[in-house]
């Protein structure tokens, strides 16, 4: 899927539209969560996604106040998400959006747009006794390791669109942690992805995620703001 970009650029080397980088994101993310296809406003792209907690999402770039406000006033109900990309790299633009949007939004976590150019890479060895499986369909990339006992330990997942690859919802099972197994995870995904023609990944991060992805050699390009509406019947 292409999808074209506004303009704006990313402080982070190697240079490149922020942009770009965005639409980047959500045209992989979309193969992932098999959400809608990205609809172009003039602030950016609007998702319908579907689920209970999450019904659509409303993603700006080059964020100012006015198209803050307006993206707004098309998300009346609870499970209705913005994703906010300020038009310079910013590391916490909760407070500035929060000022523009008013009552009626919470913010969940912060999140960071990262990217990186694909390589092939090895998979490092797992634990004794954790095997890791990887299979690919309707062009997602699954990636899962098993305890010794069977048991779910990681998994994570990448969307693939054109020459990019978005990994997304990468998770360590409480009991398995510090293990190695992300890293593996991660790996695994890059590998697969380069080998199904991707030159490079994007993908959204928590803080957490942000640590182990800058250990990986992952570039972090921006902070970015995730809003949802709250109200009476909000989920959150």
């Amino acid at each position: 899927m292409t999808i074209s970009s506004v303009t704006s650029t990313v402080g982070a080397e190697p240079a490149r539209p922020l942009s770009e980088l965005v639409a980047e994101w959500i045209s992989g993310w979309v193969v992932s969560r098999a959400a809608s296809e990205p609809v172009a406003r003039p602030w950016g792209w609007t998702i319908d996604v579907g689920l209970p907690n999450q019904v659509a999402r409303h993603v700006i770039v080059d964020a100012d106040a006015g198209s803050v406000r307006d993206a707004a006033r098309h998300a009346v109900a609870d499970g209705w998400w913005l994703k906010v990309f300020l038009p310079a790299p910013h590391e916490g633009p909760e407070e500035l959006v929060g000022a523009w949007l008013g009552a009626g939004w919470a913010f969940d976590d912060a999140g960071f747009l990262m990217s990186v150019d694909l390589k092939p890479v090895a998979t490092g060895p797992l634990p004794p006794g954790y095997e890791l499986r990887t299979w690919t369909r309707g062009g997602l990339v699954r990636v899962m390791v098993v305890a010794p006992d069977g048991a779910l330990a990681a998994r994570g997942q990448a969307g693939l669109s054109g020459d990019v690859a978005v990994p997304d919802q990468i998770q360590t099972e409480p009991a398995h942690r510090r293990r190695g197994l992300g890293s593996a995870v991660m790996h695994a995904l890059q590998q697969r992805a380069h080998a199904a023609g991707a030159t490079r990944a994007v993908l959204g991060a928590t803080t957490e995620g942000r640590a182990l992805y800058e250990s990986l050699g992952w570039r972090t390009n921006t902070a970015f703001a995730s809003a949802y509406r709250v109200g009476p019947n909000s989920q959150h």
